[in-house]
């Protein structure tokens, strides 16, 4: 069975950057739930069609639809053959729950959380300066990050596959972290 990583951490903690690197080193495919979303919009697939719809309407995608749409992806050849590491999905229980479904009885390998501290995360949010990272906007998003992940985490560290790595450093050190998590798996 090819290698199934999931990577978390606050926004701005570099979930996606490192996701990108993991892809290259390890030849799992990247997939982020943005991009699954927006594939499923523009392939018109029923699950995307209901996403549209949803998203037109400015509201988020329920977990129904993003679970759908990580079932639909997660079957597709090039992730039997290479793996995958899954970025911005579970965000809930329930969609980790989902998740260990989809895959049956293997389950993610691991899953990883990238700890940066808040102080941290939002000065990189604020020097992006994406015109919807405001202080407030930010600290409202990472507190309502801090009540949906904490019981995430835990449902992780319960099943024995959470790694928890320090996301302070360069690009190389915190993926040489993350490395040393995965290379340690039996």
């Amino acid at each position: 069975m090819p290698l199934v990583l999931v990577i978390l951490g606050r926004q701005g903690s570099g979930k996606g950057t490192q996701a990108a690197l993991l892809s290259k080193r390890y030849g799992v495919v990247h997939i982020s739930t943005g991009d699954m979303l927006r594939a499923s919009v523009a392939a018109g697939t029923e699950l995307g069609l209901r996403a549209k719809a949803v998203i037109d309407a400015g509201n988020l995608v329920g977990d129904d639809i993003m679970i759908g749409i990580v079932d639909e992806r997660l079957s597709a050849d090039d992730i039997g053959v290479h793996g995958v590491v899954l970025d911005g999905f579970p965000r809930t229980t329930a969609q980790a729950d989902a998740l260990a479904e989809i895959l049956g009885q293997s389950g993610p390998d691991l899953a990883i959380n990238l700890d940066v501290p808040i102080a941290e995360v939002t000065e990189r949010m604020l020097a992006r300066g994406r015109d919807d990272d405001t202080e407030e906007a930010i600290s409202r998003r990472l507190e309502l990050y801090e009540a949906e992940t904490a019981p995430l985490l835990a449902w992780f560290e319960t099943r024995g596959c959470l790694a928890v790595v320090d996301g302070l450093g360069t690009e190389g050190e915190v993926l040489a972290r993350i490395s040393a998590a995965i290379d340690a798996l039996p």
